[in-house]
């Protein structure tokens, strides 16, 4: 699996530094809406090619899912590509997103990378062998419960808002028993940030597999329990994660389910 982690950390690099060539030049970068507050720029794309282009180089048979250009079969390998995690905050100039890099091999998600290129910071996982940010291992946080945890979430939004009126009685109820919400608007560097113990759960609807695939594996390998809010159904089908350290991930849930 190290073969194919090398090959995610270089192209996840390539696709870092595309975005950030054009970040101070957003008034130039042509923005086009896909659907209602869901936005897609050439650099989206342009990120896109050049982590493709990479992976291309090592691997020429593997399949592909990406964001903007879809699904491309290939071998019992699929890289499961988001070149820019956070196109919102993006194209704003609000330097929080990321590029998210997974490897399927067959049913299994087998190796991960969340890059954060305004901070250069490097998250990967193996499945097997933890995970780590910039090369030291990481843990999820130790906290016990709720109360005082720190909490991550996203909006529904798009065509999520179906969720948005169970969504806000389950915001208030975790506001009301935690330290505090944050929603920086990069779901994979929050699942990433789950596992580096910054915060301590985290939970979202609709979001997709490219959102997900790596940061679930990071957190996985990090200690941390991942699931869907959808029972009986895999959190990568559904996008509707609940994740965290386990005592708090099993709170929340609790928190949560009454709302469902």
């Amino acid at each position: 699996m190290q073969a194919l982690l090398n090959t995610a950390v270089k192209a996840a690099r390539k696709g870092g530094d595309t975005a950030l060539r054009f970040l101070n030049r957003i008034g130039d970068i042509e923005v086009r809406s896909k659907a209602r507050n869901e936005f897609v720029t050439q650099v989206d794309h342009a990120a896109e090619a050049a982590i493709i282009d990479s992976i291309r180089e090592r691997y020429p048979h593997h399949g592909i899912l990406a964001e903007e250009s879809g699904h491309h079969p290939g071998d019992e390998c699929t890289w499961i590509i988001d070149p820019l995690d956070g196109t919102t905050n993006y194209i704003h100039g609000f330097p929080v997103f990321s590029v998210s890099i997974a490897v399927k091999v067959r049913d299994q998600i087998e190796a991960g990378v969340v890059y954060d290129p305004c901070r250069q910071e490097l998250f990967t996982a193996t499945r097997g062998g933890g995970a780590q940010l910039d090369g030291r291992r990481i843990r999820v946080s130790a906290w016990q419960g709720l109360e005082g945890a720190l909490i991550g979430t996203g909006f529904p939004y798009r065509s999520n808002t179906e969720w948005l009126p169970k969504y806000m009685p389950m915001l208030q109820a975790v506001m009301e028993n935690t330290a505090g919400v944050r929603r920086p608007g990069s779901a994979a560097l929050d699942l990433s940030y789950v596992a580096a113990g910054r915060l301590d759960g985290f939970w979202e609807f609709g979001l997709s597999s490219w959102d997900i695939a790596a940061g679930t594996l990071m957190i996985r390998e990090a200690g941390g329990m991942v699931a869907s809010l959808t029972p009986g159904k895999d959190v990568l089908e559904t996008g509707n994660v609940i994740a965290g350290s386990p005592r708090v991930c099993e709170a929340l849930h609790r928190l949560l389910a009454p709302h469902l």
